[in-house]
């Protein structure tokens, strides 16, 4: 008889799979006037079930939780171990929880974590938790470090990979020639092919420089080299995914997400400060992409100390970089007298060098220096303000001697 009333209950124990998406509304028809009708069916319901005894009660169990979110009441007991994932949704995060035991329902850890503002800084890796949890605890014991099972590496951003191979090698004891053989193949890894195309004119170069994301991971237990690497790069497909990347560097920059990538891996390799990043990527774009510059070159250092590390060759300060390395025909990262961006990216940028890279502010600069021991950065527009800038780095004893000579 109740199948009759068309209650159209659903099981609420686990989340739907897929994305959770905030303020959705559900309708019938174009209309949202089901709600009206399913009270009226519960009201008819409980009036039916009322005289059935205990398989009323029953009945009427399953009617509650349609309206009432199940959740657990108390701090929990025990323990159970939960794996967040790279790219995992609150949903994922939800029924990882739910099948582990720890929440009664995905739709309560969803309900919680929405609550909760800081539930978008829950990272990646396992955590130690505990059973039968209220969802609202749950959050809080995630954020907690030590519920954190830390048996991984940490990845510092502006990291090169051949230095990423170095301190992945010494954490896992897997030779660095392993991770220098599984990157020679960066869509092997899981790199599109797209990313590697250019709007530039100039010849892509393929390389895992770039995409191996500079964060802490997880090392599972007899992971190979590939399967590290593997990681990384998903963990970089995730969080330019969130952040829109390649939809903004094409639609609103008008360059391919390749080239944004590399001029993001410039900022990361020549700012001190994150708030930098965004200015950086400006004037690399107005020095490569307008005529506001001398050349439509970059002529930065860090793109010859890059060459001069994978080398394996230690790199140098400005001042004390030689007129023959900065020309130098062979180096293929050479941005004196070279148009256009590098050939690949020059580090592993971190999110907020990605971020800078494809929300860039309005400005017209054309020189970015440092100018104190603490790395604030100046920039300027024109010749005047390139004098202006050199001057502070002299008072500031940034540069010395011969190079503060005006």
């Amino acid at each position: 008889m109740i199948d009759d009333l068309d209650l159209g209950f659903d099981e609420p124990e686990r989340g739907e799979k897929g994305r959770h998406r905030r303020g959705a509304v559900n309708k019938r028809n174009g209309k949202s006037g089901g709600r009206g009708k399913t009270i009226f069916a519960l009201l008819m319901a409980l009036v039916l079930l009322g005289g059935i005894g205990g398989v009323g009660y029953v009945g009427f169990d399953r009617i509650r939780n349609h309206f009432v979110t199940p959740d657990y009441d108390g701090p929990g007991t025990g323990e159970a171990m939960v794996e967040v994932k790279a790219g995992d949704t609150l949903t994922d995060i939800g029924n990882s929880l739910y099948d582990a035991g720890v929440v009664k329902s995905t739709k309560a850890f969803i309900e919680a974590a929405d609550a909760n503002s800081r539930s978008k800084n829950i990272q990646v890796g396992r955590y130690k938790v505990r059973k039968q949890m209220k969802a609202a605890d749950v959050i809080p014991l995630m954020l907690d470090p030590k519920s954190r099972i830390v048996n991984g590496v940490t990845i510092p951003e502006g990291t090169i990979s051949l230095a990423i191979y170095d301190i992945l090698s010494k954490q896992t004891k897997i030779p660095v020639a392993d991770f220098k053989a599984a990157a020679k193949d960066p869509v092997a890894l899981g790199v599109p092919e797209f990313w590697f195309k250019r709007n530039d004119g100039k010849k892509s170069a393929k390389s895992v420089e770039g995409f191996l994301f500079p964060a802490t991971y997880e090392i599972p237990p007899k992971a190979t080299a590939e399967q590290i690497l593997k990681m990384m790069v998903a963990q970089f497909l995730a969080v330019t995914q969130q952040m829109n990347f390649v939809d903004k560097a094409q639609q609103e920059r008008k360059i391919s997400p390749y080239e944004a990538l590399i001029t993001a891996s410039i900022a990361q390799a020549e700012s001190v400060n994150h708030e930098d990043m965004p200015k950086v990527a400006r004037v690399i774009y107005n020095r490569v992409y307008t005529d506001k510059y001398h050349c439509k070159c970059l002529e930065i250092d860090s793109a010859i100390n890059y060459w001069l590390r994978i080398q394996g060759k230690d790199p140098k300060d400005s001042d004390v970089i030689k007129q023959s390395e900065i020309n130098d025909p062979k180096n293929p990262y050479r941005t004196h007298g070279v148009d256009g961006l590098t050939i690949t990216p020059i580090s592993n940028p971190g999110e907020e060098a990605l971020k800078g890279a494809v929300n860039p502010p309005a400005g017209d600069w054309i020189y970015f220096m440092t100018i104190d021991q603490k790395g604030t950065m100046g920039y300027g527009s024109n010749d005047a303000e390139y004098i202006k800038l050199r001057k502070t780095m002299c008072t500031n004893k940034v540069l010395t001697g011969e190079n503060c000579r005006f």
